[in-house]
């Protein structure tokens, strides 16, 4: 089964679906932001605090192109993951991109500590500001877009399933923008 690729915003649930989604679907799991923690020893907001912004992005950059899974894995990206376009391009030869679609209101809902969380942006922006800039960035590396706002982890599960397999129990690459 080719990877399945997961991106949205910080707080959309992509590594807490990845997980769910592997287990039902008997694939591995990856999550790049481990991997950044593993390569360069260190938490993500420290690493950002420490070396800003920009060098977070290359080291995002370089844990994705470490991601060597050809084949039957989940693999949850960072937030700004999208901003890596030779990462992106690295994960999207073996996989379907799938992005985890939720609204503005509910993201500013669940991110309570947008200083504290790790997220690669510049001080001072909200969690709108960061919507706005990343979304088109989203949208473009998208295979899928899975609308999930209110539901379940489990039924955005299905919904990625469904949306992958086309209902036939293996993934397509079919564009569905």
């Amino acid at each position: 089964m080719e990877n399945i690729i997961l991106t949205g915003m910080p707080g959309c649930g992509k590594s807490t679906v990845g997980v769910i989604l592997a287990k039902t679907l008997g694939m591995d799991f990856i999550d790049t932001d481990l991997i950044i923690q593993i390569q360069q020893k260190d938490k993500l907001q420290p690493l950002l605090d420490r070396y800003g912004t920009e060098r977070f992005r290359q080291f995002e950059e370089q844990a994705l192109l470490s991601v060597t899974a050809k084949e039957n894995t989940v693999i949850a990206t960072g937030g700004s993951a999208v901003f890596c376009e030779q990462g992106m391009s690295h994960l999207k030869k073996n996989g379907i991109c799938v992005y985890l679609e939720v609204p503005c209101e509910e993201l500013v809902r669940r991110l309570r500590n947008i200083k504290t969380r790790g997220i690669a942006a510049a001080k001072g922006m909200t969690v709108e500001d960061i919507f706005n800039e990343r979304s088109p960035y989203y949208e473009k590396h998208a295979d899928l877009r899975i609308k999930c706002s209110a539901d379940s982890i489990e039924e955005n599960a299905a919904s990625i399933i469904e949306a992958v397999t086309g209902g036939k129990g293996s993934v397509c690459s079919t564009d569905t923008n």
